[in-house]
């Protein structure tokens, strides 16, 4: 994730990743404060809508609580690609495949 200097950026940024991950405000909050944070989730809220600034130190904890909460989110489902009737080719060394020939 890249860094930004400007706090209303990174305020706007860290919402979206929160919106994007679905992550709720009192888990990035819960998070923020057991790496000390000092602000409370009411500042919190108002920071991450742009109604309030927070010092460095503190914006870094909640972008580190965000980033957490989304690491731990479970892999997104992909989708399967075809298979066209085939089965699957390893790559075999030149041994094993005039074995895989007979």
């Amino acid at each position: 994730m890249e860094s930004t200097e400007n706090p209303e950026a990174q305020a706007r940024a860290t919402r979206e990743a929160m919106d994007a991950s679905a992550l709720a405000l009192h888990a990035v909050w819960l998070r923020y404060f057991s790496f000390t944070g000092t602000a409370g989730e009411f500042e919190i809220d108002a920071y991450l809508n742009g109604s309030m600034d927070l010092p460095t130190h503190e914006r870094d904890l909640v972008a580190h609580a965000v980033n957490e909460l989304i690491d731990e989110l479970p892999p997104r489902l992909m989708a399967p690609y075809s298979t066209n009737g085939t089965t699957a080719h390893y790559d075999l060394d030149s041994s094993q495949e005039e074995d895989a020939g007979s």
